[in-house]
């Protein structure tokens, strides 16, 4: 009888799953741990986390703040920080339980805030509560030694740590928490550490980023992004795409499909090609947004309150697997994560090379 042959499985580095309710349901953390554990071997332990939407009902008009903190001083002074500037309604740690594989926890630590109102009175003018909050985050990663904020949105929060994916689920007991949007990460660090506070998702207000590749031009992301009071402190590439987000939907007002075109737009050879209106549209978002543009193999999955959102790179290096079940979408790197949850799908297709795939909340739905 013929042996047979062994091939060694290369994986092409990262895992990632998201799942979204577009009727606003609610469901547990079980079905994302289970979708992410499949794909287990697309990790090595250095990295897994989650970020979950319509986890807080109960203050879903506050900004919910995770933190992760290197040591008790570091605590205090970010909670000097947070009471100077918030009303700090609650304050508690993050519940987590004992679980094999993940050793040495930093103190996870989070808060339910409302700004003061005399803090957005700059130069005697109104600031954007929004953009207070993106400057409190830059200044806690940037100047208090040893705190880093996980994630600063409304109704949500982001669970993160050094440890394989499913492990990080149970640590943080996922299956206690009911969320219409689980996005998912398992992560195979090639050229940035693996710590807690650079593992997956990134998160800046409710956006929250899951990422398998690398951004070979984080350089001139990072400083585009420096131009408009970003700073980037977490030692990892993937966090100027959810800065990028940030900027260009928040502030710039960029419509969403058109931010994915700006940071995935096509070739300057599949422009020349356009009819005229669309060459003039794509020539300026390259020009506008150049520096930008995210250069690399990258698939990854956005997700925001309303929206959850799959774009690969420009000539799908990275893989990207969509599917949909009634009124849930997925999004994964693999088909078998999503069928392993839902086995029986009304569709599934595969993302196409730069083009986004977006979901959204049906209107009127509770969230």
């Amino acid at each position: 009888m013929p042996m047979q042959q062994e091939f060694e499985r290369i994986p092409s580095g990262c895992a990632i799953s998201g799942i979204m309710s577009t009727k606003g349901r609610r469901m547990n953390g079980e079905a994302i741990i289970r979708s992410i554990a499949l794909m287990h071997e697309r990790s090595n332990g250095l990295g897994g986390g989650f970020a979950a939407y319509g986890i807080y009902p109960d203050f879903k008009d506050h900004y919910a703040f995770h933190m992760i903190y290197h040591s008790e001083q570091s605590k205090m002074d970010a909670e000097a920080f947070l009471e100077e500037n918030f009303i700090i309604d609650r304050s508690e740690p993050i519940p987590t339980r004992v679980t094999p594989g993940i050793t040495d926890p930093p103190i996870l630590w989070r808060y339910f805030l409302q700004i003061k109102p005399k803090r957005l009175i700059v130069f005697g003018r109104v600031d954007s509560p929004r953009a207070f909050v993106v400057n409190a985050v830059m200044t806690i990663n940037n100047s208090i030694p040893g705190a880093f904020v996980a994630s600063s949105g409304q109704n949500m929060g982001a669970f993160k740590g050094v440890g394989f994916p499913e492990d990080i689920g149970r640590f943080y007991r996922l299956d206690e928490y009911e969320a219409y949007i689980w996005t998912s990460h398992g992560r195979f660090p090639t050229n940035t550490p693996g710590w807690w506070g650079g593992a997956h998702p990134f998160c800046l207000l409710d956006w929250s980023v899951v990422h398998n590749g690398e951004i070979s031009s984080y350089g001139i992301n990072k400083r585009y992004l420096e131009m408009f009071g970003y700073c980037c402190e977490l030692q990892t590439d993937t966090e100027v795409v959810a800065y990028l987000f940030d900027l260009l939907h928040r502030q710039q007002k960029v419509p969403l499909r058109l931010v994915c075109q700006a940071l995935a737009p096509p070739f300057w050879k599949d422009i020349d090609m356009m009819d005229e209106a669309q060459r003039q549209m794509y020539t300026a978002i390259r020009q506008v947004y150049g520096p930008g543009m995210l250069n690399g193999p990258f698939s990854f999955v956005v997700a925001s309150s309303r929206y959850m959102i799959g774009l690969n790179d420009r000539i799908k290096l990275r893989p990207m697997t969509c599917a949909v079940k009634d009124d849930l979408v997925f999004m994964a790197s693999e088909e078998s994560a999503i069928r392993e949850i839902s086995p029986d799908l009304d569709r599934v297709w595969t993302a196409k090379a730069g083009e986004p795939i977006i979901a959204e909340l049906e209107e009127g739905a509770a969230v």
